[in-house]
């Protein structure tokens, strides 16, 4: 099940911006933190503080990942060559709950993790109910029959929210991961500064 252990919109409330672009978010009319105390004046963030944001916004937007697992998609950012901030990037975009979102099987990632966890998926043709695996370019995502007819999956294919990005190539219930994206190809509805969280962690 999700580790995610408030309420999701909080997180929206916290960074003071719709970061999943859902027309249901409570930012869109209320701009101010969750809490007795969110509507005070903010003080100007540290460089400490812009950084610790950036992380906590990336975080939040796969599902609330927790930091210790967080931490170690960093540290094999890291040991790959190139870019650690791209490389981050292309890291989240890999887990399996990330592509069932992508792919407009589901209305949220929260819902995408929990989906996977319940055995509603199949990658290359095989049950896999582990939403962080990473799926590989050219592997097969794909909806279980007997699961298509769920309404929160016919719903989420209606949705106008968001479009399937060029890096997945759907056909019905299948989709195939075409290749690992780069940060201008993942559609974020808002601005993620994965450099920041490099160098938070980088400290």
């Amino acid at each position: 099940m999700t580790k995610r252990i408030q309420a999701k919109y909080k997180i929206d409330r916290r960074m003071g911006e719709n970061i999943w672009g859902r027309s249901k978010s409570p930012v869109n009319t209320r701009d101010y933190g969750p809490g007795q105390h969110g509507q005070r004046r903010k003080g100007k963030l540290s460089d400490f503080g812009i950084q610790l944001r950036a992380k906590q916004k990336l975080k939040g937007y796969y599902g609330n990942i927790l930091e210790k697992q967080f931490l170690r998609y960093y540290k094999e950012a890291v040991r790959r060559k190139g870019d650690t901030g791209e490389n981050l990037i292309g890291i989240l975009e890999c887990r399996l709950d990330a592509i069932v979102y992508r792919s407009k099987f589901v209305p949220t990632v929260f819902a995408a993790r929990q989906f996977v966890n319940h055995g509603h998926v199949l990658v290359n043709g095989k049950k896999c109910n582990i939403p962080s695996r990473q799926i590989q370019a050219g592997d097969v995502v794909e909806i279980r029959e007997k699961s298509t007819g769920i309404p929160m999956v016919i719903a989420a294919r209606d949705t106008a929210e968001r479009d399937i990005p060029e890096y997945i190539a759907l056909s019905g219930n299948k989709a195939t991961f075409v290749r690992v994206p780069t940060l201008d190809e993942v559609p974020y509805p808002v601005v993620m500064e994965p450099n920041l969280v490099v160098e938070f962690y980088s400290r």
